[in-house]
């Protein structure tokens, strides 16, 4: 009996394996009229950036049209995303962010 049992439990974690959540990356994408100054409030504010990496991270948006500000599952990514949207349209900036699978 002990040998049935010992044979379901496997057949049953077989079933349930976990597998590690996809992560996605959220870029921040360059425009003509969002200051540099907000962009590296946000990098701040919503991504817990330091003042030296925001400023990095701001750099690259401009030369570069986009810059990564960090991975998240996606769930935590969409967050992410809506509260820079909603950011941008309180200050009246265009500022876009924008996620794509790691």
């Amino acid at each position: 009996m002990a040998r049935v049992d010992t044979e379901i439990e496997n057949e049953y974690e077989e079933e349930w394996e976990l597998e590690e959540p996809k992560l996605y990356k959220v870029l921040l994408l360059n425009d003509d009229y969002t200051s540099m100054d907000f962009v590296v409030m946000v990098l701040m504010e919503i991504f817990h950036q330091s003042a030296g990496k925001a400023n990095s991270i701001m750099f690259k948006i401009h030369e570069e049209g986009s810059g990564l500000c960090g991975v998240y599952t996606y769930e935590v990514a969409e967050t992410k995303i809506a509260q820079v949207h909603n950011l941008a349209k309180e200050h009246q900036f265009p500022l876009r962010a924008t996620m794509e699978e790691e």
